[in-house]
């Protein structure tokens, strides 16, 4: 006897058949239109182009040349095999000493070396996905909340959501002042949640923000550090995209507030998402990393780490890749300045062909502004440009609406994630669809017009031998006198 899909969902949990995934979204649907039709410059050069996936791929030369140097950094090779068994059979969920201290340096490093961090206090996860949904754990109860600025990262859902029962809870942001965190809206977003009976546990920021690019000032961190101290939430800040901002003003950690005389902070409160996914381009990896400041969130969060590891081979390699530190500090610099140049090119692409993006200097993105190409301002007319975009300009971007995005009209667009002769495609193809859409526009404003004009034009020739009959009806309507008769 077969069993249909329904009889074999019923074999297993509400969890696992429900759609806390997200999958069924634009954003994971995007990703499918590419898989099924990928882009090749030789061999599919009509298929979709990946530009909704934030990879880093621009300075892979430096690793693979830093490979090719170390081969001993690998146990898989004849220089490194003599600490194979070592290797292979450590298994700690603590992690390997040389790795937890060679990501507290890089961690540092990559905040200039203005704060330190606690090897003690690194907490290994399989990627941040696994750092995310472990602090999630750790911070809050099945029905609980944390409150997060719109628009975020469509994998919050999944990630915060699917398996621990925690909602997120939007904090309304604008495009009228680049949509900043401010107060007044966290404070309203609290507010709601109280009068609907939701606990409130915590607050969770992304900066660099995914998907703005944008980064947080010293003053936003001190109102959001204020505010959370005040409820007696907690603070969780994602700074996977730490390393890849390429220009002023500077990124500032979260580490770098608590640091501050001035600022009064329960520390235990506070807690940093990292992952080396971004900043050095490994998400295959899964190194993911939570550094907590409380000492309970530290030891409750080292115990789920044996749900999700990162092997202790590549513990190995990392280590030895993040100790040198004269390779690391020229990562750093040449992969910033190969966003810049990257970012810089795209976004004057952009502008050549009038379209516009929020001005930014971090991520692997740009958040893309589309407005003006909807039929009206509404996420049904987002939604269906999107298709267009997908399906006709083969070109997988993210709309708004993934992001949570109050406002419709906005698209994410990563650029990071290809060589620079499919940049060009990309930017031709958008190009391309702009001016086509402009003569779209003007025909439909011109056919409208024309339409209008007449329509207006029968009407106001029916209107007016209408007065004109009834006016020669009526023998007390002296037709000289008649404003109506005289206009024409």
């Amino acid at each position: 006897m077969g069993f249909t899909l329904s009889n074999q969902q019923q074999l297993l949990s509400k969890i696992a058949t429900g759609n806390g995934h997200g999958e069924n979204t634009p954003y994971f649907d995007g990703w499918k239109a590419f898989d099924s039709n990928p882009y090749h410059p030789t061999t599919n050069p009509q298929g979709v182009i990946q530009m909704g996936l934030a990879e880093n791929q621009l300075s892979f030369d430096l690793i693979q040349e830093w490979v090719l140097k170390n081969p001993e950094a690998s146990i898989c090779t004849a220089q490194g095999a003599k600490a194979f068994k070592d290797i292979a059979i450590f298994q700690d969920y603590h992690g390997l000493p040389e790795f937890r201290n060679a990501v507290a340096n890089f961690m540092g490093k990559v905040r200039g070396n203005r704060v330190t961090f606690d090897p003690d206090r690194i907490v290994m996860s399989g990627g941040a996905t696994g750092a995310h949904e472990m602090i999630a754990f750790c911070l809050a109860d099945p029905g609980e909340a944390f409150l997060v600025p719109v628009p975020y990262y469509p994998g919050f859902d999944r990630d915060l959501r699917w398996r621990t029962g925690v909602q997120l809870l939007p904090v309304a942001c604008e495009s009228s002042n680049n949509f900043k965190i401010t107060r007044a809206a966290l404070e309203d977003a609290y507010e709601k949640a109280q009068k609907a009976n939701i606990r409130v546990k915590g607050l969770l920021i992304t900066n660099p923000s995914n998907p703005l690019g944008t980064v947080l000032d010293r003053e936003t961190l001190k109102s959001l550090v204020t505010f959370i101290n005040e409820k007696n939430i907690h603070l969780v800040c994602d700074e996977i995209y730490a390393a890849t901002v390429f220009t002023q003003p500077r990124f500032i950690s979260i580490a770098e507030i608590l640091e501050e005389e001035e600022v009064e902070c329960n520390r235990d409160l506070v807690h940093i998402v990292y992952s080396l996914s971004k900043d050095m381009g490994f998400p295959g990896f899964r190194v993911g990393i939570v550094y907590s400041y409380n000492d309970a969130v530290v030891n409750c969060a080292r115990k789920m780490s044996s749900f999700g590891l990162v092997s202790t081979q590549t513990q190995h390699l990392i280590a030895s890749m993040l100790s040198d530190n004269e390779f690391v500090d020229r990562f750093i610099v040449e992969s910033a300045k190969r966003l810049k140049a990257r970012h810089t090119r795209f976004t004057v692409g952009l502008e050549e062909q009038g379209t516009t993006c929020l001005k930014s200097n971090g991520g692997l993105f740009v958040w893309m502004d589309l407005h003006k190409h909807l039929k009206e301002q509404t996420f049904e007319a987002e939604m269906a440009l999107w298709r267009t975009i997908i399906h006709q300009v083969k070109l997988n971007v993210s709309p708004g609406v993934s992001f949570h995005c109050p406002e419709p009209g906005w698209f994410r667009v990563c650029f990071a994630n290809m060589d620079d002769q499919t940049m060009e495609v990309a930017l031709e193809r958008i190009r391309n669809f702009v001016l086509q859409d402009k003569d779209a526009v003007v025909a439909i404003k011109k056919k409208s017009c024309w339409q209008s004009n007449k329509k207006l034009s029968l009407s106001f020739k029916s209107f007016n031998f209408r007065i004109l009959d009834e006016v020669s009806m009526s023998p007390h309507s002296p037709i000289p006198q008649s404003p109506l008769v005289r206009a024409t």
